[in-house]
């Protein structure tokens, strides 16, 4: 299953307002596990940036002065996102963005039916807590330090966590703890099973480990594999 967890950074609040997107960033997850494949792109709003905006995502007029318009890469994105299931943390702001700068790209808009609202998600599971991103960072012990301003690609990377602590993904495969019983985490069926005394011989050949051990090194410098394996 491909999902791709996105988040936008505007001038402010509304499209209809005459606010605009300046920064879309999108991470690859494909079955629960990231790939390393991002899209990461800053937009040229063509107005100015107000200082609140400014203020929360440090991106001046200036700086995105020189880069692409929304419609000369609408094309490019939509082609990344295609056929996958986007997780966005309060969906409603984002595709809202998204499909007005789509409408007047004249391209087709995002269907509400390939998206996940992990806030809702979070609302949910944690009635009254406070469950912004930096909220849920800290809820699951999730390091955000890097996260002075907001920034797309970053809070992208950062909501990948937070969704797979959110659906149970972390606990699913990887933490198996002592006794017995199966219980259900954000829809998954996990297995709780007493650990061997003396645990089985690996069944892997050389080959086959070295092989495993370079599609690791495809994940990116700190694949979520070796945060899981230790």
């Amino acid at each position: 299953m491909r999902e791709i967890m996105l988040d936008t950074e505007t001038t402010g609040l509304s499209p209809k307002e005459g606010d605009r997107i300046v920064e879309i960033g999108c991470v690859e997850i494909i079955d629960r596990f990231p790939t390393g494949e991002v899209y990461h792109q800053y937009v040229n709003p063509q107005r100015s940036m107000p200082k609140p905006a400014f203020d929360v995502h440090g991106l001046s007029q200036e700086f995105l002065s020189d880069k692409p318009l929304f419609a000369d890469l609408a094309d490019g994105f939509l082609e990344f996102i295609d056929g996958a299931k986007l997780v966005i943390h309060n969906a409603p702001f984002d595709i809202g963005f998204l499909n007005f700068e789509l409408e007047q790209a004249g391209r087709p808009i995002i269907a509400w039916s390939n998206v996940i609202d992990t806030l809702k998600m979070a609302r949910q599971k944690y009635p009254g807590a406070a469950n912004n991103l930096d909220a849920l960072c800290r809820r699951f012990n999730i390091d955000n330090s890097s996260r002075e301003k907001h920034g797309a690609l970053l809070d992208s990377e950062l909501l990948a966590e937070v969704y797979l602590e959110l659906i149970g993904g972390h606990q699913g495969g990887f933490d198996l703890g002592a006794g017995s019983r199966s219980e259900n985490e954000g829809g998954l069926q996990l297995a709780r099973v007493k650990p061997r005394a003396t645990p089985l011989p690996s069944l892997l050949t050389d080959e086959e480990r070295e092989a495993h051990e370079a599609f690791i090194k495809t994940l990116g410098d700190d694949p979520l594999w070796h945060r899981l394996k230790g």
